[in-house]
């Protein structure tokens, strides 16, 4: 289970931790007097532009100017209503002292000032709003294909202004459009209300500040796979309440006060979790470790096998480790919130496909991570490179502070080092013209050394330049500080020197520059926490359908097509004989109906009937005389063999005399004879009686009857074939007794 802990019990601190379980897998803090200035908007004074490196410099109300990028300006920030503005015709029209309306990029790094632009992006629950770039827009990049097209449709009927743009969040994925048009109406309001802000001072001043860590947890995280959302303050509870109401009313009912007497972070067990985002050593399940290091340029990361033994041999041991570190390395950067470039050292691995597998658990374990991530894959050295963004301030940067010892190198020099060091330099200062003493304020570990061990060596600088050599030993001093003084000839002014011990430091009793002294100024907003006037509205979601169901549904339809189908076969079965014209039901997979669909087929053209009558009529001798077989009727409309002629009387032979009648398909009665002869007495014999399948089997060959109403050549066809039947009954005469045997065998066959 899935859930929002948020602790805000000490004044100092609010922190937010989304836990699965009790595995944290992100984590989120501010301080009251170190709220994010990133995303905030200010009314600033353009101070100075820059050719050289194509900006400019703003005033925006702070001590350091920020940094404006001459392409972080948009036409409108020119009061040019063209879209296409060139950069070089923006770098002509701003001038010092020109106001501007910009939004923080990126935050102060150190000696940098803040990254700003003019480009504003308002983020609301399911949209971002561009009120100044109309060619931004699109849809999150984290969105499947098969839903992007849903949006747009849903996009499509939304009232944009033309001179604004829009993206679609991820949490904007199955919204309506009745939704997303709300969430659009507050953007716009906002926008308004920052845009007519701006225009009542002249001096820059913070227009809207970005709301504060609660509330942009709840906006970027509370999806609907999160199932509870506990607070353990009251005040904290109301604020996420309101916000709830207002803005998500269908996730109102997951927002719970905590009131149990156990810390909620300790209930979780995510406390300890917690402190291994501040150590430089992250220890692994197997029993191997991360080193974490910064610097200036790169965060690097080192993967050691350390303890761990999990593998039968030295490749699988090094596998094993290397996919727990890809796991742990996606977690720890969305805890500490790095950002930048990255290098990590995986322990070296033999076989390529180990390798692969390595790369694609890290992309697979950075698939949930909100900040936009590229990685590269291991190189000949054992090195994966890999890029963050930057989303707000790192961990490090909001808590931690630089060590005053060792001014963030974490190491610092022995005493024998820094002993030496200091003796070189009272020899350096001594050598100097008019030197008459010099004094070396030191801690009591270097002053002891030089002291005794190096005694010799400081008599030896005291009577080779005769100048005087003072060490004092100080308490208030630790490794590698120190302090010397050079003391001149003029400088003595020939009075009684006092004792070296009078002569050491006092403590300097003034805090240090990393320690707070006073709160600092906390700035006040024009705008804070715009809420939008009118609720949410709350639609009637529909539950989706799984995988399994959506293929299912593209490869048959959907269930009621489906329902609908199976409703029409069972109507089809209950009647025997289907009515004429309607659609024959395609049974080719039932194995009993095969051969009988494809003799239908086979003889549903009447031309195939007739060429297969032939080509059984056929003389043996070649002689194909038919009648109407003219040149221009061949030509003109199907040829229709005429009866062959009886060898013994002359007459012509019927049509289906020598038709066999067991032949598959469209079966043919024989002619009628006439009464009192003797093919009549033969003909009237009883029949096998048929069963109900031969029944049907004619019933079908019936419906199988082609159509000639529509077709005229098939009217002209159907015309001359009945004509030439006619024509062959009128001629026949009784056949003889043998002929007439020999024919009602045939029929009894």
């Amino acid at each position: 289970m899935k859930r929002m802990l948020i602790n805000a019990t000490q004044p100092e601190e609010l922190r937010v931790a989304l836990v699965d379980g009790q595995k944290l897998y992100d984590f989120d803090i501010e301080h009251p007097s170190q709220e994010q200035k990133k995303s905030n908007i200010y009314k600033g004074i353009i101070t100075r532009i820059e050719p050289s490196l194509e900006a400019a410099f703003v005033n925006y109300g702070v001590d350091k100017h920020g940094f404006l990028p001459l392409k972080e300006v948009s036409p409108s920030a020119v009061n040019s209503d063209d879209p296409n503005l060139s950069r070089a015709a923006i770098k002509e029209q701003l001038k010092e002292g020109q106001e501007v309306i910009v939004q923080i990029e990126k935050e102060e790094r150190g000696n940098k000032g803040a990254a700003l632009t003019t480009y504003i992006s308002l983020a609301g629950t399911y949209l971002v709003l561009m009120p100044n770039n109309p060619r931004a827009g699109g849809i999150s990049r984290r969105i499947e294909s098969e839903t992007r097209n849903e949006l747009r449709d849903a996009m499509a009927g939304l009232e944009v202004p033309e001179d604004m743009g829009l993206i679609v969040r991820t949490a904007g994925c199955g919204k309506s459009t009745e939704e997303l048009q709300w969430d659009l109406n507050y953007l716009l309001q906002l926008w308004e209300a920052i845009d007519r802000s701006s225009k009542e001072q002249s001096n820059p001043f913070l227009i809207f500040q970005e709301s504060n860590v609660i509330i942009r947890a709840l906006r970027d995280h509370l999806r609907a796979d999160i199932d509870e959302i506990l607070i353990d303050k009251e005040s904290s509870f109301k604020l996420v309440y309101n916000f709830l109401k207002q803005v998500m009313p269908h996730y109102l009912s997951k927002a719970k006060l905590y009131n149990d007497a156990v810390p909620l972070f300790n209930r979780y067990q995510i406390e300890s979790q917690i402190e291994t985002a501040y150590s430089r050593e992250v220890p692994l399940p197997s029993g191997g470790e991360l080193v974490i290091d910064h610097t200036e340029a790169l965060t690097s990361v080192d993967i050691n096998s350390a303890r761990s033994t999990k593998g039968s041999d030295i490749e699988e041991t090094a596998l094993n480790t290397n996919l727990e570190a890809a796991d742990e390395i996606a977690r720890q950067l969305r805890l500490r919130d790095l950002g930048g470039l990255f290098v990590i050292d995986f322990i070296d691995m033999l076989a390529n496909k180990n390798q692969r597998a390595v790369e694609n658990r890290l992309r697979d374990a950075l698939k949930i991570d909100r900040a936009r991530v590229q990685t590269s894959r291991i190189s000949r050295f054992g090195l994966l490179e890999m890029s963050r963004q930057r989303l707000r301030p790192s961990l490090g940067d909001t808590t931690q502070l630089t060590c005053p010892r060792c001014n963030g190198q974490g190491e610092i020099r022995n005493v024998e080092s820094v002993a030496l060091s200091v003796l070189r330099i009272l020899e350096e200062e001594a050598m100097k013209n008019g030197t008459e003493k010099v004094i070396a304020h030191l801690p009591i570990e270097c002053a002891t050394f030089l002291l005794n061990e190096k005694r010799p060596s400081i008599d030896q600088i005291e009577s080779r330049l005769k100048v005087r050599i003072i060490v004092l030993p100080s308490k208030h001093l630790e490794t590698p500080a120190y302090d010397i003084e050079r003391i001149k000839n003029k400088d003595d002014d020939g009075s009684e020197e006092s004792a070296s011990y009078t002569q050491i430091k006092a403590e300097d009793t003034a805090l240090p520059e990393f320690a707070r002294q006073t709160a600092p100024k906390v700035e006040q907003a024009v705008i804070k926490e715009f809420l939008p006037d009118a609720p949410a509205p709350v639609q009637n979601k529909k539950t989706s359908a799984g995988l399994i169901n959506r293929f299912w549904t593209k490869l048959i339809g959907s269930s009621a097509e489906t329902a609908e189908v199976s409703t029409k076969t069972t109507e089809k079965s209950d009647k025997t004989v289907k009515p004429q014209g309607e659609k024959q039901q395609n049974n080719r997979r039932n194995p009993n109906n095969r051969r009988n669909l494809n003799n239908r087929n086979r003889n549903r053209n009447p031309n195939n009937r007739d060429r297969n009558n032939s080509q059984k009529n056929k003389p043996a001798n070649g002689n194909t005389t038919t009648q109407n077989s003219t040149p221009e009727k061949k030509s003109k409309e199907p040829s229709v063999k005429s009866p062959e002629a009886n060898t013994e009387t002359g007459e012509p032979k019927p049509r289906n005399q020598n038709r066999k009648p067991n032949r598959r398909g469209y079966n043919r009665k024989p002619r009628a004879a006439k009464p009192g002869s003797e093919e009549s007495n033969v003909s009237n014999k009883p029949t096998p009686a048929k069963d109900d399948n031969t029944t049907v089997k004619q019933q079908e060959s019936k419906e199988a009857q082609p159509n000639f109403n529509k077709n005229p050549e098939a009217q002209s066809y159907a015309a001359n074939y009945q004509k030439n039947i006619s024509a062959a009954k009128s001629s026949s005469e009784p056949a003889p007794a043998a002929a007439a045997d020999k024919h009602a065998a045939k029929t009894e066959d």
